[in-house]
């Protein structure tokens, strides 16, 4: 059934940008498990000019990881592909949602717990007061873009060093919008992750920053703990992915639980690193979920 598709799955130009050699290549365990299923898979780069994409069926988002760095070229090769009539896992329409953090304020506005954000727009300019700590009841601010990955330029802020970093703020702003939040003190004792398949919980685990840091990404030194959680805080999860994600084939919904209360902090529906670990039941629960996607395309 599934080899009369023809898929790539697509990553990026230079991984070793985001990848200090520790972390483990789940690309290649993936590509290998899932072409030893039958899939006629093919690993491309998304932005590869020689690739002729009108020969492939679908493609998979794997692993685009400096999408955020050609964010325009990115979304008009996404869209370019659904002109063309070939699937993407995850479709467009959801990438295009998902690449700029502004979506955080729709998942706040639909009444789901996240981290109060506020927005720093292109071409706006912030001043040495320090509203923002009292506005958002912190002695200690996050400042991120809202197209990012991998922690790009992102401060962890006192009001004692916020003046002296409105100039630098004020130049990025010239570039992109910016977003504050509160720095969440739950995220020294762990960030979840909890991965979905085709909206089905998979795999949890538990992220927590080196000492005397606060990012807890973990090719920036972050702690990995395989961790399953318990059933109240994936079906909290799964609330995101069923309202917000419910046409993906991976979704995985970072957060910190607060007071009991799962908060997001990111849903993650374009390039996310899945924590597969070569593990074979988390293999084996991505290649259904991709199986199902496959035998939809097939029905059409």
């Amino acid at each position: 059934m599934t080899k009369e598709l023809r898929l790539a799955l697509i990553g990026y130009q230079v991984q070793e940008k985001y990848n200090d050699g520790t972390v483990r290549d789940e690309d290649r365990d993936l590509f290998d498990f899932l072409t030893g299923k039958g899939i006629n898979l093919h690993r491309e780069v998304w932005n590869d000019p020689a690739v002729n994409w009108s020969a492939y069926d679908a493609v998979i988002l794997k692993s685009p990881w400096d999408y955020h760095e050609k964010h325009t070229e990115f979304l008009n090769w996404t869209d370019g592909l659904a002109r063309q009539g070939i699937r993407a896992f995850n479709p467009a329409e959801v990438v295009r949602w998902n690449s700029d953090k502004h979506y955080l304020k729709d998942v706040y506005d639909s009444g789901f717990p996240t981290i109060l954000t506020h927005y720093l727009e292109k071409n706006t300019t912030v001043n040495q007061e320090h509203s923002y700590f009292r506005e958002l009841s912190t002695q200690r601010l996050v400042i991120k873009p809202c197209i990012s990955a991998g922690a790009k330029n992102t401060l962890l802020v006192t009001p004692e060093e916020f003046p002296g970093l409105v100039p630098l703020i004020n130049t990025w702003l010239k570039e992109e919008a910016y977003m504050i939040q509160p720095f969440v003190e739950e995220i020294l004792t762990g960030e979840w992750s909890l991965l979905f398949f085709g909206g089905k919980y998979s795999h949890s685990l538990l992220k927590t920053p080196k000492d005397r840091d606060f990012r807890v990404q973990h090719y920036l030194g972050g702690k990995v703990s395989f961790r399953e959680a318990d059933d109240d805080l994936v079906a909290q999860a799964a609330e995101f992915v069923s309202r917000f994600a419910a046409d993906t084939l991976y979704a995985r919904v970072d957060g910190v639980v607060i007071g009991g209360i799962f908060h997001l902090m990111e849903l993650e529906l374009i390039e996310p690193y899945l924590f597969l670990d070569n593990d074979p039941q988390r293999m084996e629960n991505y290649y259904q979920a991709l199986k199902k996607r496959l035998e939809e395309c097939l029905s059409l």
